[in-house]
């Protein structure tokens, strides 16, 4: 009758000591433990850098805004930086010139739809001799309204004034200072 196949008969036959099967084991198991299974970084980093940009944007023809920038960082997410400046331009329904924002930087927050003017911030209403200066300007282009909450000042035809904070509508038509003073022209 045959004998039952005994491990411990075959390795003793195959000339492996015990303690060497140990050892074998052991060296080999790491081998089999699974993969690290930590997950990749994700990149938030730009997308894409683009040069001395002049965008147009037209609406039945006629012209509806201009944008020119030095540089533009575009990020993953959506976000845009404008490091080196700003410069927009407006035009009105017939496609006529009617206000200006310049900024020394700028940035589009896409989840939120606001765009945020920092450094030297200066809005124009051409048509109605209007010129907004702050060092730090939102606007939200769903609402067309501007803000801030920094000091501005506002030169309104021959009145100047000052104040801290402001809520406007983008082509300064309709506005409100708080914390206001200023020189107002007194015509009799």
């Amino acid at each position: 009758m045959r004998q039952p196949f005994v491990f411990a008969h075959a390795y003793k036959q195959a000339g492996i000591k015990p303690l060497a099967l140990v050892w074998l084991l052991v060296w080999l198991l790491p081998a089999c433990t699974p993969a690290d299974n930590t997950k990749p970084a994700v990149y938030d980093g730009p997308l894409r850098v683009m040069e001395q940009v002049d965008r147009i944007e037209t609406e039945r023809d006629l012209l509806k805004s201009r944008l020119k920038a030095a540089k533009i960082i575009e990020y993953v997410n959506g976000d845009y930086e404008f490091p080196e400046g700003i410069y927009l331009e407006f035009y009105d329904e017939f496609g006529k010139l009617s206000s200006t924002l310049s900024a020394n930087t700028a940035y589009f927050f896409k989840t939120e739809n606001k765009w945020r003017g920092r450094g030297k911030v200066e809005v124009k209403n051409l048509e109605k001799d209007q010129q907004l200066n702050t060092e730090e300007l939102f606007w939200k282009p769903d609402t067309k309204k501007i803000f801030t909450d920094k000091f501005v000042t506002l030169r309104d035809g021959g009145d100047i004034l000052y104040g801290t904070g402001l809520d406007a509508l983008q082509d300064l038509s309709n506005y409100q200072l708080r914390n206001i003073s200023g020189d107002l022209e007194y015509q009799e």
